[in-house]
């Protein structure tokens, strides 16, 4: 008994000391603006300053609302997009050291589900051609060993009989049977990170579920890591670990799933999760209370916080002048905002 008591704290503590699969520190993604005969006319500053940790098979939710930087912290993650600053560092490599092969061999252990399934699918290719693409790409040349493959993601998404799907185009499928052929192609290459940007937003409603459980199951049995990119809370809680709140360009919020939704912490947190879609029939012609005024422009962001200019609880003097930085007034709960500095 002793002995089995040592071998499992000796396994946590390796847990605790190995690498994360993904670290990003100070992460900026800037847009250079340019007018026409004008040159040089600013930056969109959509990710400025992102600092976080995911480990392997680890499933966190990045939400915030349209235009916060999501997708360009995304694209960059999936090395489309080049970072202006900071590091990316995956599976002990750092992205921006990576030749173009190098790489190229890095996406290959990412899987991508994007959002509008039916533009996710080439309309002039079946089922098969769908899937078989990404492993040739990848350089697996034996037509036997792709079909095995294909025949094993699409049982693994619910997808069968496979060989009535096989022939079949895009538009001969249910939105949810194409979200199962776009997840079925994020696996075939096995990868140890997928990245989901808004999986279920355009699925109705009685389907949402069903795929973020589908999601679920692969991620628990192949020992995935998942960033959930969303701007609805109502579906986190049915997927993802630890939560982290987007605004502006910085996250502002970070904690475990069930301690942000019933203890949410930053004032725009609680503007979030009054706005999630109530259920209840009876509040349909109800008003939910949102913070006045528009998101901040990103090629101007205001000064410290910024946040500050819609916040009723903003410190003058202070929430105006200077930048947050993370405080852990819980543990494991970290957010940037002032109203929570050690007195």
């Amino acid at each position: 008994m002793i002995t089995d008591l040592r071998e499992v704290m000796m396994s946590i503590e390796k847990i605790n000391e190995a690498q994360p699969l993904l670290s990003v520190q100070g992460l900026r993604v800037w847009y250079e603006l340019r007018r026409f005969g004008f040159g040089h006319a600013g930056y969109v500053k959509a990710v400025d300053g992102i600092s976080f940790e995911l480990a392997e098979g680890e499933t966190v939710a990045v939400v915030g609302e349209s235009g916060c930087g999501k997708s360009s912290l995304m694209k960059t993650i999936l090395g489309l997009n080049i970072p202006t600053g900071g590091e990316i560092h995956f599976d002990g490599e750092n992205l921006s050291a990576l030749t173009r092969s190098g790489l190229q061999k890095y996406r290959f252990k990412i899987g991508y589900v994007q959002q509008d399934p039916y533009g996710a699918l080439p309309p002039f290719m079946n089922v098969q051609k769908i899937l078989e693409e990404p492993l040739i790409i990848s350089g697996t040349k034996n037509k036997e060993e792709r079909l095995s493959r294909i025949h094993k993601a699409m049982t693994e998404v619910k997808l069968h009989p496979v060989e009535d799907f096989l022939p079949k185009f895009p538009h001969m499928l249910s939105g949810g049977q194409q979200q199962r052929i776009v997840i079925a192609r994020a696996m075939l290459r096995e990868p140890k990170l997928i990245v989901a940007d808004e999986p279920v937003s355009m699925l109705d409603a009685s389907v949402r579920v069903e795929i973020l459980k589908l999601m679920r199951v692969l991620q628990e049995s192949h020992g995935l890591s998942v960033i959930y990119i969303t701007h609805d809370l109502s579906t986190v809680k049915y997927f993802s670990q630890r939560i982290f709140v987007m605004y502006a360009g910085n996250l502002i919020e970070k904690a475990d799933t069930r301690r942000l939704l019933e203890n949410p912490l930053h004032p725009y947190t609680h503007a979030l999760l009054a706005a999630t879609s109530d259920p209840d029939a009876r509040n349909a012609d109800s008003f939910k209370e949102v913070p006045p005024g528009e998101p901040p422009s990103l090629v101007n962001p205001p000064k410290g916080c910024r946040f500050h200019p819609r916040c009723a609880r903003a410190i003058a003097g202070l929430c105006d002048q200077k930048e947050p930085i993370d405080f852990e007034p819980e543990p494991h709960h970290f957010v940037a905002c002032w109203l929570y500095q050690p007195q």
